[in-house]
């Protein structure tokens, strides 16, 4: 059995450090990097090297892009229509690519960040025109988005490769869904190993209202900017390996 470990990286800005400066660290437990592309966090510089990174470890890179919000973090939601979405996502994404293709890498996925992930993966008008530009622009793009979300339907619908997500660091309710908290509190490592390999062996999440639900991904993904992020990547990582559970990217 084998399965994607996926981090966003890349997010701090200029002077200021997001995640407790770990990115060095993390990225050798995990097998793809979301990195960000400066509109939520992230600068060219911190974008160059977080590639170079990743390049050095072996770990796929994809593009992150979010809303226009350095302030939010890209974590507050922006009236926008769907054109200026795309516009913007596709901006942000052509930055991460030019600066990958000077080095050599190509990009593995794109993921959207935070609110504009959310935004997503209920507003159809929104997904379906980033799906079609994606076609027209990187049809074997892979694209990281939760099970059953709209986008994930649209994109099977047109023909663009999905990866679906586990979030190891978030509950989940009845209805599948991310049980949304402004501030996360720092988790037990080894509970949050223990989730994912239970997950992974019996395609079970226990919900916040104490029932298990049935989940179906291809990804872990892993916040850095969660309290205590390194430690909750090493427990999984380790984990998954004494599981048996290989740890690669889905290409």
């Amino acid at each position: 059995m084998q399965v994607d470990f996926n981090s966003d990286m890349g997010e701090s800005f200029g002077a200021w450090t997001i995640g407790d400066g770990v990115d060095t660290e993390l990225m050798t437990y995990i097998s793809s990097a979301n990195i960000a592309t400066g509109f939520h966090a992230g600068d060219p510089g911190t974008m160059r090297r977080t590639i170079e990174q990743a390049k050095r470890l072996g770990v796929a890179i994809g593009a992150h892009p979010g809303f226009r919000d350095l302030v939010g973090f890209g974590r507050r939601h922006i009236n926008s229509t769907p054109q200026e979405l795309v516009d913007d996502m596709l901006y942000q994404l052509g930055a991460l690519r030019e600066l990958a293709r000077v080095q050599g890498v190509a990009l593995q996925h794109f993921k959207p960040h935070g609110a504009l992930y959310m935004h997503l993966a209920r507003d159809e008008a929104a997904a379906r025109l980033l799906v079609e530009n994606l076609q027209r622009l990187e049809p074997d793009l892979l694209l990281y988005c939760m099970p059953g979300s709209v986008i994930c339907k649209i994109a099977e619908e047109l023909g663009q490769p999905v990866i679906r997500e586990f979030y190891a660091d978030r509950a989940y309710d009845l209805s599948g869904s991310i049980v949304f908290t402004r501030h996360v509190r720092a988790l037990d490592p080894t509970e949050v190993a223990a989730r994912v390999v239970r997950a992974c062996l019996q395609g079970l999440v226990r919900t916040v209202e104490g029932e298990d639900l049935s989940i179906e991904f291809d990804s872990i993904c892993l916040h850095s900017d969660t309290p205590g992020a390194l430690d909750l990547a090493e427990a999984t990582r380790l984990a998954l390996d004494a599981a048996g559970i290989k740890v690669r990217a889905p290409r």
